[in-house]
């Protein structure tokens, strides 16, 4: 007996592939970065990504019973947003305002617009953005990389309790006995005290930062290994690189004492993690080739604009929420036009 033939509506894809597939490859993808985070931070960043990914995962489960919808977590994309939420956090923040990230991020960024593949901006951000407007000084709070003692002890501020105030990071620190410590990122050094961090150093992750932000080379070959399955689209990422590399030439040509490098620019901060596992998310960017490239080169150039000239010594977070608002407008306007249709021009819409 002949099969029935099935008929559909667009797009029709080309592989037969789900989303939970997709996502769980880039769980998969981001395992090496959490890995590295935990063996440069030590148990505080442990707790850090399970709390996030925990408090996610409990917060997509209940909307999802609230809507009396079936539950979405199953799909495994509510664990990338916990996961990349942790690997933006420094990693001695405190776990109670780790949770608060995690519940808004997914609340407000996600099921507040109806669930997967209808939110406008990139859920782990939402939550980021939440907690640096509401916890400013927390979220600026760094700590060393590969401090003595990591993997017995917790940093003081892990389990402060709300409205406590932990033990100074300095008094924690200097009883470390570190022979240097500067208690600044790479990008603070640069932006301030016009100092350069090696690029090395940068690109193997043996500097201060966010949880999973350090390691630029690690977190590259991860996205690329992605890129090679076809789980995302390449176009991103690279044009977000192109664009805060090509940003960021003309400055250090014109001063190179004052503005970084383009490789500095590259490898410091959350450039690398924010291209290829932020910006490259499928529902909140464009769908169009030519207005992924658009899309990719906005972001990038625009996280050098905040670098260089804002109040904040990173631009990446703010650079793909914008990025992501302005995504729909960007798809409208490099659709490619319809064979046979002739655009419509003044002279031809008139009697």
């Amino acid at each position: 007996m002949p099969r029935p033939i099935e008929i559909r509506t667009s797009p029709h894809l080309k592989r037969a592939i789900s989303v939970d597939r997709i996502m769980r490859n880039v769980v998969f993808a981001l395992l090496p970065i959490c890995a590295f985070a935990v063996f440069q931070f030590g148990l505080s960043a442990l707790l850090l990504l399970l709390t996030t990914t925990g408090v996610a995962i409990a917060t997509e489960w209940f909307f999802s019973r609230m809507s009396e919808r079936g539950s979405t977590v199953s799909d495994w994309s509510v664990v990338i947003t916990g996961i990349l939420l942790g690997l933006t956090l420094p990693p001695g923040f405190p776990l109670w305002m780790a949770a608060v990230a995690a519940f808004v991020g997914v609340a407000l960024g996600k099921a507040f617009f109806g669930g997967l593949g209808y939110n406008v901006m990139n859920p782990a951000l939402v939550g980021r953005a939440f907690v640096q407007a509401a916890f400013p000084v927390a979220i600026t709070t760094w700590t060393p990389a590969f401090a003595p003692g990591r993997f017995v002890e917790l940093i003081p501020s892990t389990l402060t309790m709300p409205f406590m105030r932990p033990e100074p990071v300095a008094d924690w620190v200097a009883g470390l006995n570190l022979d240097a410590w500067t208690g600044a990122t790479p990008l603070a050094l640069q932006k301030f005290q016009h100092i350069e961090v090696p690029l090395l150093d940068n690109a193997l992750g043996l500097v201060a930062g966010s949880s999973g932000e350090t390691a630029s080379l690690l977190i590259l070959a991860c996205g690329l290994w992605l890129a090679f399955r076809r789980m995302l689209d390449w176009r991103i990422p690279l044009s977000v690189m192109a664009g805060a590399a090509l940003t960021a030439l003309p400055f250090w040509l014109m001063d190179g004492n004052l503005y970084p490098t383009p490789w500095f620019v590259l490898c410091s901060g959350g450039l690398m993690l924010g291209a290829w596992f932020m910006a490259s998310d499928m529902v909140a960017s464009p769908v169009t080739a030519r207005g992924a490239v658009i899309y990719g080169v906005f972001i990038g150039s625009l996280t050098v604009f905040i670098r260089l000239f804002g109040g904040l010594v990173e631009g990446i977070m703010y650079a793909i929420l914008l990025g992501n608002a302005v995504g729909p407008l960007i798809s409208s306007w490099t659709q490619p036009r319809i064979y046979g249709v002739v655009k419509k021009t003044r002279e031809s819409s008139q009697p």
